[in-house]
């Protein structure tokens, strides 16, 4: 589990932060040995859940066609071995998450952004169809503390984006199932103890496109057994905890978090530092 890319934990403990970082383009979408696995997933919620995983208003259209462009071009010039083929009848932005492991989001700018065209097959805890054409503060309501910590300083960063300069961030929670299709919005309590835990890390990229101004918004998913990652990684278990146990407790409620950090100090035999 050595391998496992991204262990976004705070070594001091819970902070709520943006954590943007500059984005080297040439690493935008990342490709690794479960792409087909995961492209054969979504082939299969597109077939048999499509309102579920898609969501397009007309005024996203020409933001997903320049996002279908950049993907299709992005995999030409850093993946040549990897066969590019679209249906017809598919819009941009279905034909563009089909290609890759990523989950696609394209934000428009009228009165305020807003989510106008995404395809999110593999969300985490959150329901696409309520969030089609709300702000970037309607999205992000139900987070605790959002409005007061994060909602100036995300939309000023919405405003200020350039095409020149791209960003991405990380995020985590621990959930107790691997699956990365979970739509529902229930943030229950992981059921058991560390053996029956998942880490799930999203990388998220953001970019503005040149010639349709659209804001398009990545989410990439990786999960690993928690087990294994304490077990490959000394200070990951010392550090989940820290993390767990600093949290404000309505991030806690919100995450499903609640009496998790107990569990986890028993899992690791009162070791916490």
């Amino acid at each position: 589990m050595s391998e496992f890319p991204y262990l976004p934990l705070e070594t001091k403990g819970w902070r709520m932060a943006m954590g943007l970082r500059p984005l080297d383009i040439d690493h935008w979408l990342e490709v690794d040995e479960g792409r087909e696995s995961e492209l054969e997933q979504k082939r299969r919620l597109l077939e048999r859940a499509y309102d579920v995983v898609v969501a397009t208003n007309r005024e996203g259209d020409a933001g997903s066609r320049e996002l279908l462009a950049e993907v299709t071009n992005f995999l030409e010039v850093h993946y040549p071995n990897i066969t590019i083929e679209l249906r017809d009848d598919d819009h941009p932005v279905v034909a563009a998450a089909r290609l890759v492991q990523e989950d696609l989001c394209v934000l428009v700018r009228s009165d305020a952004w807003r989510l106008q065209a995404a395809c999110v097959c593999f969300p985490s805890r959150w329901n696409l169809a309520s969030k089609l054409g709300t702000t970037l503060d309607d999205i992000h309501r139900p987070v605790p503390s959002y409005d007061v910590e994060l909602s100036r300083p995300t939309n000023a960063f919405f405003e200020r984006l350039k095409p020149s300069r791209s960003f991405w961030r990380l995020n985590w929670t621990l959930i107790d199932s691997p699956a990365l299709h979970q739509p529902t919005s229930a943030r229950r309590s992981p059921h058991g103890d560390l053996a029956d835990w998942f880490f799930r890390v999203e990388r998220q990229t953001l970019r503005r496109l040149p010639l349709s101004d659209a804001i398009i918004f990545t989410i990439r998913n990786y999960v690993a057994s928690a087990q294994e990652l304490c077990d490959s990684h000394e200070e990951f278990g010392p550090t989940l905890l820290l993390n767990l146990d600093t949290a404000p407790e309505s991030m806690q409620s919100y995450k499903g978090w609640i009496g998790v950090a107990d569990r986890l100090r028993r899992s690791l035999g009162g070791v916490t530092n």
